[in-house]
C-alpha cells in the first residue's frame, strides 16, 4: 500500500522530537500496581488485573489487564520480566508524548513497545492515527502503520474488545500543528 508522500514526512513532525529525548532507561526497576495480581510460578508470568499501572524511569503504561513474562531469576530478591503484555484501553505516557492503543506489548530484552489496535500517538499539538506503532525506547524512533489489524486474538487478552483487535481502513491520518504567522 503507497500512502501519500507527505505523510511520513507529516509522521516525522511528531516522531523526530523522540530522538531528541534523552535515552529511556531501560534497566531501571519497573514498579507495578493493580487491583489484583495472580503469580502463576510454573509458567513463570504473573497476570495483573484492575487498574494496573506499570512505571519505569519516566514512563508510565496503563491498562486493565497485564500479563509479566518473568525469566525465572530472582536478582535481589526481584523477579526478573523480559515482557509486558497489556490489553484493555492501554495508555502509555513517556514525557511530552501520550500513545493510546487496545493492546500492546513492551519488549523489555529488545527494548520496543509495540501498540496495537486503533492506536493514537499524541505529542503537542500533533496527532497521528494508525493500526499500529513501534517505539524503539533506544533510538526514540516512532513508526505508525496503517496495518488493518481484525479478527485476531491476543495472548492474555480481556478488557472490552472481547479479545477481538480492530481497525478498519488500514491508513495513517494525522492533524499537525502549524506555525503562527505574525
Amino acid at each position: 500500500m503507497r500512502f501519500p508522500a507527505q505523510i511520513p514526512l507529516l509522521l516525522l513532525a511528531v516522531a523526530a522530537p523522540l530522538a531528541a529525548q534523552q535515552r529511556h532507561n531501560s534497566d531501571a526497576p519497573v514498579n507495578v500496581s493493580a487491583d489484583s495480581a495472580e503469580l502463576q510460578d510454573k509458567q513463570h508470568r504473573s497476570v495483573l488485573s484492575g487498574h494496573v499501572v506499570i512505571q519505569q524511569a519516566e514512563m508510565t503504561l496503563n491498562a486493565a489487564r497485564v500479563t509479566l513474562a518473568l525469566t525465572g531469576e530472582v536478582v535481589g530478591g526481584n523477579p526478573q520480566i523480559s515482557r509486558v503484555d497489556a490489553a484493555g484501553g492501554v495508555l502509555v505516557r513517556r514525557p511530552g508524548q501520550t500513545a493510546r492503543s487496545q493492546y500492546a506489548i513492551y519488549d523489555l530484552n529488545r527494548r520496543v513497545i509495540t501498540m496495537i489496535g486503533a492506536v493514537t500517538l499524541t505529542q503537542g499539538g500533533n496527532t497521528v492515527n494508525g493500526g499500529r506503532l513501534t517505539i524503539n525506547l533506544d533510538t526514540g524512533r516512532a513508526v505508525m502503520d496503517g496495518s488493518s489489524v481484525a479478527g485476531g486474538t491476543a495472548s492474555g487478552s480481556g478488557g472490552d474488545t472481547g479479545g477481538v483487535v480492530t481497525q478498519g481502513g488500514g491508513r495513517v491520518t494525522g492533524t499537525f500543528s502549524v506555525p503562527k504567522r505574525n
